[in-house]
């Protein structure tokens, strides 16, 4: 993983009246990265983006992206992202072909340029077929994938992905991902990514988790499931009582009895001291919906917010 950071932000504030969004947050996203930024509703997340991508103002702390200081190289930063937005951005009354071409313009990118760029969007995302269907024609899953390439028609280096997936049928998501995963590795796309989906963010090289406008936990999947999570043995046919004595915390969970244990070798050490309570069992790590509840006390549910 390179180490260079390609964002850099310290010490950013923004408040709505009374209302304080983002409060003294700091963080670095390497270059080439899948960054994870997760929060419920309201924990700053929204804010964040908007700041980053000059939709909003903020009150303090700086913004650096690709090297480019947000308060002072605006259009630098502009051609350096590719947004896709929780809701689409584009015209629903124009074709697939003219919204695109449309917003390629923006960028300078015309003509044979455009034709050429639109031809290795429409493979790479599967829409060379819907090129002349008006976008309000065509399913949620279509949408998306013209939003993302609407993002990237100009070849971003940084992909921001404000919860892609909401909402999407598997097969799409699917999609999605290995689009993401392709770029990342053949161009090396840098990928921020807001989900509330876990299994997402369980693939992502960093994490940062925000509460309240606050950042109260950031490290790798792993080391975050390390510090805030417990492994659990669930045990099958076996009796509560035993179990219980063993003096671990035990739930019923799912037809099981759930044991909670620090790591996978108090699991393993347990198993094999007691093999007669074991004899139908399954090891569990903790995962990362299990770390968002510890950090925040709150579950993740998608939807708009601050």
């Amino acid at each position: 993983m390179n180490s260079e950071k390609i964002i850099e932000i310290n010490n950013l504030n923004k408040s709505f009246k009374d209302v304080h969004a983002v409060r003294d947050l700091s963080f670095s996203v390497r270059r080439g990265e899948l960054f994870a930024f997760l929060g419920v509703n309201g924990a700053g997340k929204s804010t964040t983006i908007s700041i980053m991508c000059g939709k909003l103002t903020k009150d303090g702390g700086t913004v650096i992206i690709n090297g480019a200081d947000a308060d002072g190289a605006p259009a630098k930063i502009k051609n350096s992202l590719g947004v896709v937005f929780q809701s689409c951005a584009l015209d629903k009354y124009l074709s697939v072909y003219d919204n695109l071409q449309s917003r390629a313009a923006l960028y300078g990118i015309t003509g044979d340029k455009f034709k050429a760029r639109y031809k290795e969007l429409s493979e790479l995302l599967h829409f060379t077929d819907l090129s002349k269907r008006t976008l309000g024609k065509l399913s949620g899953g279509q949408r998306r994938r013209i939003d993302i390439a609407r993002a990237l028609v100009h070849k971003p280096e940084i992909l921001i992905l404000d919860e892609p997936t909401t909402g999407l049928d598997p097969q799409t998501r699917k999609l999605l991902w290995r689009v993401v995963s392709d770029l990342r590795e053949q161009e090396g796309l840098t990928v921020f990514l807001t989900t509330h989906y876990m299994e997402e963010a369980a693939d992502a090289d960093y994490v940062v988790i925000l509460d309240g406008g606050r950042k109260v936990a950031e490290g790798t999947p792993l080391e975050l499931k390390n510090a805030y999570t417990h492994d659990y043995i669930n045990v099958y046919g076996g009796d509560m009582g035993e179990l219980s004595a063993l003096g671990y915390p035990c739930r019923e969970a799912g037809g099981a009895i759930r044991i909670s244990v620090p790591d996978t070798a108090h699991a393993a050490a347990l198993i094999s001291e007691h093999r007669e309570l074991f004899t139908d069992f399954e090891i569990f790590k903790g995962n990362m919906d299990d770390v968002f509840l510890t950090v925040t006390g709150k579950e993740l549910s998608g939807g708009e917010g601050l």
